[in-house]
């Protein structure tokens, strides 16, 4: 029985699959995004949370961690002293029939809106393992998806698609420099895995978070369509920069740095989609 990490699942979700949907979404990401607005899903590991609103500047938080560690810092400890209960610890460890018992309950619900679960992240691939028992104990049961920017070895993508009934699929950046520049990684086995994707004869959309200046570029917009022209897909869903993106960085006691002007809004650039034969729609 395998283990793993999330933190959070939020049900009764309209943009992560068909229907209505449970969301999982799991901690860890090999990708280092600068625009990312899920922080709390980059590391592996447990974190602490502290919501700034309403906050007492009473030190007591911090005072427990000067007693633990010598240092005025946030240790879990710190959960409990909190007056107002500002602070928790995000991360929780499952097992997988304990994650899938917590998500049984509402699958009624969700089948009958032709719904299902979704594994999110945070990267679900970095707990491959975890998540591929999760969907083999919900197969025959509800819809099955995945969330996923494709980066990971061609067999661990294997094996979780194995058990896929449906995969959201990000691309960001064609040029492999720009999404070293941007991500901190190669985009070569995102590629391959996109081709090994389309492919294979698991129902599919392509999503594309438009970043303002970084990949809503006719660069890079035209070299997705003809990637996608090339890969027998027909359509695709853009998603526009959030501007409430570094809004929990503050939470985890990290500072937003985009690297990018975020009051720019992106250009979607449906017309060049269409020249390749696909139809946009922008989220």
């Amino acid at each position: 029985m395998q283990k793993g990490r999330i933190f959070s699942i939020e049900e009764f979700s309209t943009y992560d699959g068909p229907g209505i949907r449970t969301t999982v979404f799991l901690k860890g990401c090999p990708l280092r995004c600068t625009w990312c607005h899920n922080p709390e899903g980059q590391r592996t590991e447990a974190e602490l949370v502290r919501s700034p609103n309403g906050c007492l500047s009473c030190g007591a938080c911090l005072a427990e961690g000067a007693r633990k560690t010598g240092t005025p810092c946030l240790v879990r400890e710190s959960v409990e002293v909190c007056p107002r209960r500002l602070i928790r610890v995000c991360g929780e460890e499952l097992s997988s029939e304990g994650l899938i018992a917590r998500l049984e309950k509402n699958i009624r619900i969700l089948n009958m809106s032709g719904g299902g679960i979704t594994f999110s992240g945070g990267e679900p691939l970095t707990q491959a393992a975890f998540v591929t028992e999760c969907m083999h104990l919900l197969r025959g049961k509800t819809h099955r998806a995945l969330q996923t920017c494709g980066y990971a070895s061609e067999e661990t993508f294997a094996r979780v698609l194995s058990e896929c009934d449906f995969v959201l699929y990000d691309l960001k950046l064609i040029d492999d420099a720009r999404h070293k520049q941007y991500t901190g990684v190669s985009n070569a086995l995102i590629l391959q895995n996109y081709r090994r994707l389309a492919a294979s004869r698991v129902p599919f959309i392509t999503r594309i978070p438009l970043i303002p200046t970084v990949n809503d570029t006719e660069e890079n917009i035209r070299a997705t369509a003809a990637l996608m022209k090339e890969c027998g897909v027909r359509s695709v869903e853009l998603l526009p920069y959030n501007k409430m993106a570094g809004g929990k960085y503050l939470m985890l006691g990290r500072e937003y740095e985009p690297h990018f002007d975020g009051s720019v809004a992106p250009c979607a650039r449906l017309e060049i989609f269409a020249e390749y034969g696909i139809e946009g729609r922008i989220l």
